[in-house]
């Protein structure tokens, strides 16, 4: 694989109030030099912790879009990869619905399966996403504010 320009590897990165499709990501990562994709899709389960989950929201900070293209950015830097691609959902979410959905396409598997992970790792730590829960006893929790 000729090393192509950073721009070109960064292929798709969103915050997004609209519902996530897989389909999108993998297109924006599909590629003739990837012999390897990894993706990773994260969905609103129906509890946390064995509590039962009532609502769900997404919020982000104003750095947010910065932070994830940054973070895409840095995984699309690893040796080896072809493509990355990375989106979120903000708002009130169902259970079932697409909160997360990164892709990462590579010459091989393995270090589609690493830096995927990474990435996806990167997310969740350093872009500055909240996600209050409701819990169906009444309870509240934020997660992810200590970003």
């Amino acid at each position: 694989m000729p090393d192509s320009p950073l721009v070109d590897r960064v292929r798709l990165v969103g915050l997004r109030e609209s519902p996530l499709s897989v389909g999108e990501v993998l297109e924006a990562v599909a590629d003739p030099a990837a012999g390897g994709t990894a993706v990773f899709v994260g969905s609103v389960r129906d509890e946390d912790g064995g509590r039962p989950v009532a609502r769900l929201a997404y919020s982000a900070h104003p750095s947010a879009a910065d932070q994830l293209a940054r973070v895409a950015a840095e995984s699309a830097r690893t040796p080896g990869v072809v493509a990355v691609a990375a989106v979120h959902r903000l708002g009130d979410l169902a259970v079932g619905d697409l909160a997360v959905v990164v892709a990462v396409a590579c010459g091989h598997r393995g270090p589609a399966f690493d830096v995927g992970r990474a990435l996806i790792d990167a997310v969740k730590h350093e872009v500055p996403i909240w996600k209050h829960q409701t819990f169906a006893d009444g309870s509240e929790e934020w997660v992810g504010a200590e970003c």
